[in-house]
């Protein structure tokens, strides 16, 4: 066993980048494991489970341990860790070559900010998302796993200094056609996005998108948001600014099922700039749906949403009724396919659940994977959302897992979620994939009813 293990002292990365940087180390020939991230108890604890012998730390240092079969392959990791954390260190500096700020406070007078973006554990979220909103910005919690009471007190205080918190778990936002998280490249446009759903707002502004519709803004409040707990805290404020927003004509309001009363409350304030509402649940509209209602309202046509047929065009099932598995990355997605196919076992591998101590599935595959493998027979039912923070090019893994569970009698069906703008190439992903052997679709909900044909629903 070959074992590198450091801690270096208050060196630091967000979680986004050393999410990408482990991925990378893994995927080097040799590599069996490696773990790059902050040194937190959790992390600290991950380390000590794969069986390295992890020094002295605090949450404030940066943790290497990285395995290999064989010296030469750990030293060529090494070398590839330094040039990672190299290629994506940040500058840091604040103007005039002074030092870098300290706080987030110092930061915001040092740039003249107006927003700040927190991505660190969750269990320090709350402190770095309060200096900020103390400071007068407003901020975008990706963080997740806050406790929803640090994420009322938060909201509150935000609403009081005139500030939006976005999340936490707030994995999308578009700002002024600033992509934030999970971002696709967006046309600009006059239709803005409340979303407490960060999949959900993906797969409505992608639609959009494909139609010829652009997008002021797209702001992220959180998954919680429109519970029953946090009441809609974020969204209220958010609907008011966009409604205050010259360059916003029409308001989309997307979320997961969200709690009745709270739905109501949202629906009833007064606003001049109307609102489509496209809020999950029994007996209402999927997002497809919802993005048509929006074009309609413009006065515009409803494209035929692009779509690819599985070389074996089978349209539905033929014998006994077939298990529907759904594996998604989106929860949102998840939820919408669950309600739309209204059968089968679906698991979101985004869930706070299967991301303590690993990347989000949108950038590491690894559980996905090892799920479809165990597929023998029946319908699988995925989704693949593109955009910048996603990967960069998921069919080059997700291509020959397709094309052997179809080899074994599965049926696959994806749901592509993205635009023609984004880095990975919507219809060359999608290509990939209905060339292993997938059907295809752009529409999350068109996917889910063809699993459902498929599986014989």
């Amino acid at each position: 066993m070959n074992d590198l293990v450091e801690v270096r002292p208050g060196v630091y990365r967000d979680s986004v980048t050393l999410m990408r940087v482990s991925r990378t180390l893994t995927e080097r020939p040799g590599v069996s494991v490696a773990v790059v991230a902050m040194a937190t108890e959790l992390n600290l604890g991950l380390a000590r489970d794969l069986g390295f012998a992890v020094p002295p730390a605090t949450p404030g240092d940066l943790l290497v341990a990285v395995r290999a079969g064989s010296p030469a392959e750990l030293e060529d990791a090494a070398a590839e860790l330094e040039r990672q954390l190299a290629a994506r260190e940040q500058t840091g500096g604040a103007p005039g070559g002074e030092a870098p700020p300290r706080t987030t406070r110092s930061a915001a007078r040092a740039f003249e900010a107006s927003l700040a973006l927190v991505s660190v554990p969750g269990e320090h979220a709350f402190a770095e998302a309060l200096d900020a909103v103390e400071a007068g910005l407003s901020v975008m919690i990706f963080s997740d796993n806050m406790p929803v009471e640090q994420e009322i007190l938060l909201k509150d205080r935000a609403r009081a200094r005139g500030v939006l918190v976005m999340g936490p778990d707030c994995g999308t936002a578009v700002v002024s056609g600033a992509g934030l998280g999970f971002a696709n490249v967006l046309r600009p446009g006059h239709v803005g996005v409340v979303a407490a759903s960060g999949t959900g707002a993906q797969q409505v502004t992608s639609l959009l998108d494909l139609a010829g519709v652009g997008v002021s803004h797209v702001l992220g409040v959180g998954g919680r948001d429109l519970s029953a707990e946090v009441g809609g805290r974020s969204a209220v404020q958010a609907l008011r600014a966009l409604d205050d927003d010259p360059a916003t004509e029409l308001i989309v309001l997307v979320s997961k099922p969200p709690a009745p009363e709270v739905a109501r409350a949202v629906r009833d304030l007064d606003l001049a700039t109307p609102v489509v509402g496209a809020l999950l649940g029994p007996g209402q509209d999927d997002l497809t749906t919802a993005a048509e209602k929006v074009l309609r309202a413009l006065g515009r046509d409803v494209p035929e949403w692009p779509s690819w047929p599985a070389p074996t065009h089978r349209t539905e099932a033929s014998g006994p009724r077939r298990a529907l598995r759904g594996l998604y990355a989106g929860g949102t997605l998840c939820t919408e396919a669950a309600l739309v196919a209204g059968t089968g076992e679906f698991t979101d591998f985004g869930d706070d659940a299967y991301t303590r101590g690993r990347a989000h599935p949108m950038i590491d595959p690894a559980l996905r994977l090892e799920a479809l493998r165990g597929v023998a027979s029946g319908v699988v039912l995925m989704d693949v959302v593109l955009g910048h923070g996603a990967d960069p090019d998921p069919s080059t893994w997700l291509a020959p897992a397709v094309r052997d569970a179809v080899d074994r009698g599965v049926d696959v069906v994806v749901a592509v979620v993205g635009t023609d703008g984004d880095p990975q190439g919507l219809r060359a992903q999608a290509a990939r994939l209905n060339a292993a052997g997938a059907a295809v679709f752009t529409s999350n909900a068109a996917a889910a009813r063809h699993a459902r044909l498929l599986a014989g629903g």
